[in-house]
């Protein structure tokens, strides 16, 4: 009996570690049910989580999530009058880092990352990276050419 304590103890705490920890999501980010959670715009599931994106701020530190950037760069175009605090410094918008491997996700600054054409869920066509990609873009000549297509 005493044998199987020892075993069950160590592995109790493991669990128990595990239940406390942030799972890779960066300081401020609300967790992202994956399968669940659908886009504020879309209402298409968030399932693929090399195109997830994520938006929040204001005074409620309102939450926005997204199944892919696209869908992210046309909110803030069309409600910008609705939520102004969206055009703040303050305001966080993150995108998956599109070379993840596995369920581990990297979460890049979207204004950061660089963008190349990779077929995503919506159609959009972008994915994003942390380092630049031959003919990659920046967040502002990405959300040209997002928009231009008018979805």
């Amino acid at each position: 009996m005493e044998r199987r304590q020892f075993l069950l103890t160590p592995i109790a705490a493991a669990l128990l570690a595990a239940c406390g920890k942030d799972a890779g999501w960066p300081e401020g980010m609300a967790e992202i049910k994956w399968d669940r959670d659908t886009c504020v715009r879309c209402n298409m599931v968030i399932s693929d989580r090399r195109f997830a994106a994520q938006m929040r701020g204001g005074p409620k530190n309102t939450v926005f999530k997204f199944d892919d950037i696209g869908c992210a760069v046309f909110w803030l175009r069309d409600k910008i009058t609705n939520y102004p605090w969206m055009a703040e410094a303050a305001t966080r918008l993150w995108v998956a880092d599109v070379t993840s491997r596995g369920s581990e996700v990297r979460w890049l600054d979207a204004r950061k990352a660089h963008y190349f054409t990779k077929t995503s869920p919506m159609g959009y066509n972008h994915g994003a990276a942390a380092l630049p990609q031959p003919g990659s873009m920046d967040f502002p000549d990405m959300s040209l050419h997002v928009l231009a297509k008018g979805k």
